[in-house]
């Protein structure tokens, strides 16, 4: 190279870094965590001032552990949420290996059971849990022709109903979580184990279950965390007896003058829940969170190791503990023959899918009903629910509501997240997990504390009651779903496709326009559905932030739950199905083929 050659290059080296910067992928990231800097990061921090905002700053905290109805309920949300992450582990554990068993079209009914209520609203799933266990529903009527009670028992708003509301609620959660990865396991493991003479249960227990501690990890705690905030299913199915924390946040939010207090009992409930996630995070790895890669591979490896030299050698001090506790069982357990593992399986499994399949169906089938009130079966095939309801201004009135802020909120999230996917897998940023833990936090925020802030902040600017303010606040919880949902689109996208466009002159516009986009359009369809229906199911956030002007379509369902049962909130119930149904269907080549953020 020559002198004068060495003399220019520095004279074109800023304008060529220039160049780069304006290019450079991690500009995408900066309208997302701009976004959510400003209406989900800093309401949380003045939520966080407000609470130490008294005369001292503990002295809300100090009236929170010292009253014995918020202390009390606090271990009451606990013990619920660590009950109902055990039996979704107990029942989801099989269900998942029953979907991994099954082949063809049997595997794709399974799978869809189980994935289908996962996108019904909460609102919806828990509607069809007070019709099953009600006076008139089908579970009193069966107990009663079989003898089992002698009149109709009050099934409702106790602490099993509420177990039982939440467990079904969130129970697809686990199965999912354990099914990605019983899916990954190397299937000579077992085969070899077999060979070795280990005996189906011996395998199971010293191969399968080690292997898949990753996704019962990420499944329980996700489950537990979010049980933690849950507040719909409680206030409908359980007593007085049963609160949990999120309740009190929803009731003190309607006395004035519980400001400070309020914010602090939000506060103790955040903290709780992220110093669970924090801990989780530290062993597992924050991956669990949005299902990545990382967290079942990494942990596959090594266990896989170690199940090969636990056949070699079982003198290690793990495998020796192993021995010592699961041994005697697995020989006690080694007499059962080879079909009770099997039948075990398929009888969990079917009961999980009829339990999550069957309200809804009775839901549904309650929509068509003659009756004037709850009953089952329906004493006759009738649509005049249907009618009442597409008749009624104020259901229809809330209905468009709800249509109008869906779009807005998935617009909102579409454009935000698939610009932030982008600059999470195409750029070379540093710090990838940690700007991907910011995008989708807001997953495991309890909705009363997210609701609770962005209250005070839509107050400042005149947002509440307005349709943009609750898109706004909608799209919160809908941009991880399109982040996840778009990077797992990009990553099958060959990058050297756009460089080889690049290279030809095309500019970053035109490679995304003619490369890119056609590539990820099924992903950011699907992506663009579930942001809409999110927000279109939305309820918590909404009851804090419309006015009695703005009705949405959940909070109309949520007043007459509350107030009155009859079968125009079935009809609801069916046309969201139908909804989601149709929306699953559509995305179901993406879901097939997405496998999470590596």
């Amino acid at each position: 190279m020559t002198t004068a050659a060495l003399d220019a290059r520095p004279a074109r080296t800023p304008a060529v870094r220039l160049s780069q910067r304006i290019k450079d992928p991690a500009l995408l990231l900066l309208p997302a965590v701009g976004f959510l800097a400003f209406i989900y990061l800093l309401p949380l921090i003045d939520l966080s001032r407000i609470s130490v905002s008294g005369p001292t700053w503990s002295v809300y905290f100090e009236r929170v552990f010292s009253v014995p109805l918020y202390w009390e309920s606090l271990l009451r949300t606990m013990q619920i949420s660590f009950t109902v992450a055990c039996l979704c582990l107990l029942l989801g554990y099989p269900t998942a290996l029953l979907i991994h068993r099954s082949r063809g079209v049997a595997q794709v009914l399974i799978a869809t059971a189980i994935v289908l209520p996962y996108f019904i609203a909460i609102l919806i799933r828990t509607y069809a849990w007070m019709v099953l266990l009600g006076r008139n529903g089908p579970v009193n009527k069966l107990m009663t022709a079989l003898g089992v009670f002698a009149e109709p028992a009050q099934l409702l708003f106790n602490r099993g109903s509420v177990l039982l509301g939440m467990t079904a609620v969130l129970l697809p959660l686990m199965v999912l979580s354990i099914y990605a990865s019983v899916a990954r396991l190397d299937q000579s493991l077992a085969r070899a184990a077999q060979a070795a003479g280990a005996g189906p249960i011996a395998v199971f227990w010293r191969v399968l279950f080690p292997l898949t501690l990753p996704g019962v990890g990420a499944g329980f705690l996700l489950v537990f965390v979010t049980a933690l905030g849950f507040f719909i299913t409680p206030t409908l199915l359980g007593g007085p007896a049963d609160q949990m924390f999120a309740m009190h946040i929803t009731q003190q939010a309607d006395f004035a003058t519980s400001e400070g207090f309020l914010q602090s009992l939000a506060v103790v409930l955040l903290v709780i829940t992220l110093a669970v996630v924090g801990i989780a995070g530290r062993f597992l790895g924050f991956e669990f969170i949005w299902g990545g890669g990382r967290l079942s591979d990494a942990a596959a490896k090594p266990a896989a190791g170690a199940a090969r030299r636990g056949f070699a050698s079982r003198r290690s001090p793990a495998s020796a503990a192993a021995d010592a506790i699961g041994w005697p069982l697995l020989r006690l357990a080694g007499r059962l023959p080879q079909s009770f593992g099997t039948w075990t399986v398929r009888v969990m499994g079917g009961v999980v899918v009829a339990g999550l399949i069957l309200p809804i169906v009775v839901v549904m089938i309650i929509s068509f009903s003659s009756a004037t009130y709850l009953t089952f079966p329906p004493p006759a095939i009738s649509l005049r629910w249907y009618e009442k309801f597409f008749s009624d201004s104020n259901w229809m009135a809330a209905f468009w509501n709800s249509l109008a802020i869906a779009a807005m909120s998935a617009c909102i999230a579409v454009t935000l997240g698939a610009s932030a996917a982008m600059g999470i897998v195409r750029s070379r940023i540093r710090g990838k997990a940690a700007i991907m833990l910011l995008l989708v936090s807001p997953v495991i925020v309890p909705p009363v504390v997210l609701g609770l802030s962005l209250y005070t902040l839509f107050l400042r600017f005149d947002l509440v009651g307005s349709m943009w303010g609750l898109a706004a606040a909608h799209a919160i919880g809908g941009l991880p779903i399109v982040v996840v949902i778009v990077a797992a689109s990009l990553q099958a996208v060959d990058p050297r496709l756009e460089q080889a466009a690049a290279v030809h002159g095309a500019s970053p516009v035109t490679v995304f326009a003619t490369v890119t986009l056609p590539a990820i359009a099924p992903g950011l369809a699907a992506a663009s559905f579930f942001a809409f229906l999110h927000s279109f199911d939305e309820l918590v956030l909404s009851l804090f932030l419309s006015s009695a002007h703005l009705k949405t379509l959940p909070l109309m369902l949520w007043a007459d739950i509350n107030y009155q049962l009859n079968p125009v909130l079935a009809v609801v119930s069916t046309l969201e199905v139908l909804l989601v149904v149709g929306g699953i269907a559509l995305a179901r080549p993406v879901l097939a083929g997405s496998r999470g953020v590596a």
